[in-house]
């Protein structure tokens, strides 16, 4: 046996180390058919003796048995999005905001490292003592899904790290991208077997890493681009610069984009951005911007991150390409507001890598200002190349027969008159039986931020409404599972669930349920600071509304809003029956014991700050937050003088010794856990 294992150990460094010639370095060093005789060995040793398989095992790549579905599993460290700038105008207002964050002079000089910024789908990668332990898509940002066995599939990404004594954990985050070439053979194979071809190597990418079955991914031949590093905070010669990281990463055994340069100034990075915006079509794979990044480690630590994205990077996006087209018509789409939104249908034109044949024109007044006639020749781009939008009318191009588009005067879904109220862009539908309304009314109720009830999409929803089984949001908790089980692609199964879905979403907090309702201008943020003030749907009700307007955050607009919403008999009959099928609509005792009282009295955290470092035990980064926003403190990114706490857990980074230097409290999850205690 140990002779077996040691040729079984043999074997996986030999062909690790080819593969990693082959598909990082491009410089291969063994030949194909060497390969194959010596992968063939190590499978059938493994084959003869299953305890010999290892996660590092090359044979692991192929994948095994499909998934019966992705679980969700929490980020060590969250994933955040990028802020974007959309011309160089805007990447000197980044700067300039960065040097008063960082309290540097104007005009001083940060190097920094730009990147190109690769059009796929973002991966967190996990390693345990150099072995990859798990992978997962960005998900929120929290939490993503869990598709480690995909993921092996990817030749570019190391099973194991190509280092001697990895630290006890890395995490390491990158791109996941179909080339250019790779994705035409695939819509080729796909068109030969008489299949509908991916509209671009991205969402070729997105559904891809979705696959229950990893042969097929294995099969589409994605490749990686690694980019950020997080490692122990006592690991040895852990990086200090970015360029530093992304050398770590390249001797690690990971692809890092060859096109990238260290800068000594934001000039620098100007001419680096307008260079790859010029040769971008000559890579072979798809880049949608540069990502710009502050080059010192321990300066971005400093500048820290705003709610949604770090301060020391930024994303430049390339200028949106554009396309003539002809108008063909105009149709309207009624919002669950009622709002209707003229929506511009002309030929098919390539934008971005996709065909588009629609773009919103938002309101008549908008209409107007474009004199849009139909047959127009409209040029067309897509903001930020994701929203197709209509920029401008050739007029010299116009036909004689052109008409101008006018907005129908009844709404297309139920014909009652539209209305437009006051100042306010938007023509309305106000019937709250429109069919439209109700449809939208029900997405969001079952949205994420809402009440979020997995398994009731917008096909289902359309299928509800379309067969008068819904007729409000109420009507859903009527549902049972044999009338779900009758619907199209609906089986006992998925009905079931459904019907599970729907009872455990009448336990969500009050605030969400709020949110849910729909009512204008009230987001999620300002139901949260309804609900913390008036604990009960009645309370709202009954409540006053220049009361409700001196609310911080709230405004005349939305105690306006709610009080017109509440006046409406079928809002009233709404909530009504919401309550008869069994939604409390009001805060449980244990939530008022936790709502920040409007008059900021509340809270045992009140008016303070802390920051999140490391793992805790216990409590997963998004449930600490959550436990202490609900007290009444701040969360942030980082450490400064205005810190109250640091609250430390295993493996915490250069944040523990900066509030150790500036004499920050610093907590465990035990002591946070005593200190929530009111």
């Amino acid at each position: 046996m140990p002779d077996v294992q040691g040729r079984a150990a043999e074997l996986r460094l030999l062909l690790n180390r080819a593969a990693h010639a082959y598909y990082v370095l491009d410089a291969p060093v063994m030949e194909d058919s060497v390969y194959d005789r010596l992968y063939r060995e190590l499978a059938e040793l493994e084959q003869n003796q299953p305890e010999l398989i290892s996660a590092d095992s090359p044979t692991q790549r192929v994948g095994g048995e499909p998934a019966e579905g992705f679980s969700s599993v929490e980020h060590r460290i969250p994933l955040q999005s990028l802020d974007n700038a959309f011309n160089g105008d805007e990447l000197q207002a980044w700067h300039e905001r960065l040097l008063k964050q960082l309290d540097r002079n104007p005009g001083t000089n940060l190097p920094l490292v730009g990147e190109l910024k690769i059009d796929g789908n973002a991966l967190a990668l996990s390693y345990q003592n150099g072995v990859l332990v798990r992978a997962a898509t960005r998900g929120d940002g929290s939490s993503g899904e869990e598709i480690t066995a995909n993921v092996r599939t990817i030749s570019s990404i190391p099973l194991r790290l190509q280092i001697d004594d990895p630290p006890e954990w890395v995490e390491v985050r990158g791109e996941a991208f179909i080339p250019d070439e790779t994705f035409a053979a695939i819509n080729t194979e796909r068109e030969t077997r008489g299949e509908a071809l991916f509209a671009n190597p991205r969402n070729a990418c997105a559904g891809t890493l979705r696959q229950l079955d990893p042969k097929v991914v294995a099969a589409r031949r994605l490749d990686f681009f690694a980019y950020t590093l997080h490692l122990p905070s006592d690991a040895p010669n852990r990086p200090e610069s970015q360029w530093d990281v992304l050398a770590w990463l390249e001797q690690a055994g990971f692809r890092v984009n060859p096109n990238r340069e260290l800068c000594a100034d934001v000039a620098a990075i100007h001419s680096f951005c307008d260079r790859w915006e010029q040769q971008r079509h000559d890579l072979p794979y798809a880049t949608d911007g540069v990502v710009v990044k502050l080059n010192d480690l321990r300066l971005q630590d400093e500048a820290g991150f705003t709610q949604k994205a770090p301060r020391w990077a930024i994303a430049l996006k390339y200028p949106a390409e554009e396309a003539p087209s002809r108008l063909l018509r105009v149709v309207v789409q009624v919002g669950r507001t009622g709002a209707v939104t003229p929506v511009a249908e002309f030929e098919p034109v390539a934008l971005a890598g996709t065909s588009v044949s629609r773009a919103t024109l938002h309101n008549a007044d908008r209409i107007a200002e474009l004199d849009l006639h139909l047959g127009d020749t409209v040029v067309v781009r897509k903001a930020g190349e994701i929203i197709p939008e209509v920029v401008r009318v050739l007029p010299e191009l116009r036909p004689a027969e052109a008409t101008a588009v006018q907005l129908p005067s009844t709404c297309p879904e139920c014909g009652s008159t539209l209305v437009r109220e006051g100042a306010e862009a938007a023509t309305r539908c106000i019937n709250s039986s429109c069919p439209a309304i109700l449809r939208g009314g029900l997405r969001h109720w079952v949205s994420k931020g809402a009440l979020d009830v997995d398994g009731l999409g917008s096909k289902l929803i359309e299928q509800l409404v379309e067969r008068g089984l819904v007729h409000s949001i109420a009507d859903l908790y009527r549902l049972d599972a044999a009338l779900l089980s009758s619907l199209e692609r609906m089986g006992e199964k998925s009905a079931a669930n459904l019907v599970t879905a729907l009872e455990q979403s009448k336990q969500q907090p009050w605030h969400r349920q709020l949110f849910g309702l729909g009512i204008r201008h009230i987001g999620e943020v300002n139901a949260k600071a309804l609900a913390a003030a008036y604990p009960s749907s009645a309370e709202l009700a009954f409540a006053d509304p220049e009361t409700i307007a001196a609310l911080h955050g709230i405004g005349p607009e939305i105690s306006a809003s709610l009080s017109q919403w509440h006046a409406n008999p079928a809002n009233q009959k709404l909530l009504a029956d919401l309550r008869a099928v069994g939604l409390s609509l009001e805060a449980t005792a244990a939530e008022q014991a936790a709502q920040i009282s409007s008059d900021g009295s509340g809270g045992v955290l009140q008016s303070k700050t802390l920051v999140l470092t490391g793992t805790l035990p216990s409590l997963s980064r998004s449930e600490a937050k959550a436990l202490i926003e609900a007290a009444g403190g701040k969360v942030s990114g980082s450490v400064s003088k205005k810190t109250d706490y640091l609250v430390a857990g295993e493996a915490a980074g250069s944040k523990l010794t900066k509030a150790e230097s500036l004499g920050i409290k610093i907590l465990n999850e035990a002591e946070l856990q005593e200190l929530l205690q009111p």
